[in-house]
């Protein structure tokens, strides 16, 4: 399994373009805002893209969405706790950061994700854990020593929980119970900033309280 990053839009949101060892099957993680550039490089490879997952429904995770699922006609995930954001501006936070982007939505996924689900992309099987606290329908994404964390987990940080449907203590709890549970050797892909592990987090994560 390869992962790619493509850092997109003014926030910096991190993108991954997830393909085969050796194929053309590809899904997409958070397309952000201007994904033109991710478009480019799955026609550039010929790749089939299979999906498009969202950790969580934030303008900027979500922003490319449209771009991505017009272009390649491929369905979308999300959590059923964040159902209707992607077409509510108020809800996905674009209406209320008029100086980084005009309002957004865009149709509604076609398919739910659930904790424990498995969701079979790539010839490969993902494992959906619910991670809520940075908002309610937050996921994180397991797949053997990969885990796709959105902006639940950063290098030594954590997403905020000040905006709309954030939990601080929902944040801490789905780190302890579910994240620092892994492998320590898990390489974490966050959705901001640089990878980073499991057991570098727990270790040296100053906001994750023991």
């Amino acid at each position: 399994m390869n992962i790619e990053t493509f850092t997109l839009g003014p926030l910096q949101t991190n993108c991954y373009l997830i393909t085969e060892e050796a194929g053309k099957r590809a899904f997409v993680v958070d397309p952000g805002m201007g994904p033109k550039r991710l478009i480019a490089r799955i026609r550039e490879r010929g790749l089939e893209l299979e999906a498009i997952v969202l950790t969580h429904a934030h303008f900027d995770h979500m922003g490319g969405v449209e771009e991505v699922r017009r272009a390649f006609g491929c369905p979308v995930y999300l959590h059923d706790e964040e159902a209707d954001w992607l077409a509510d501006a108020r809800k996905n936070g674009s209406a209320r950061w008029s100086d980084v982007t005009p309002p957004l939505t865009t149709a509604p996924a076609e398919y739910a994700l659930a904790e424990g689900q498995r969701l079979e992309l790539i010839g490969r099987t993902f494992t959906v854990l619910h991670t809520p606290g940075h908002s309610p329908g937050s996921v994180s994404l397991l797949c053997g020593g990969h885990l796709i964390s959105g902006d639940v987990l950063f290098k030594q940080s954590v997403g905020r929980t000040d905006l709309p449907g954030g939990k601080e203590r929902d944040l801490y709890d789905s780190i302890r119970t579910k994240l620092y549970k892994l492998d320590p050797a898990v390489r974490v892909y966050p959705g901001h900033g640089p990878q980073t592990t499991i057991g570098f987090e727990m270790a040296n994560n100053p906001y994750v309280p023991a």
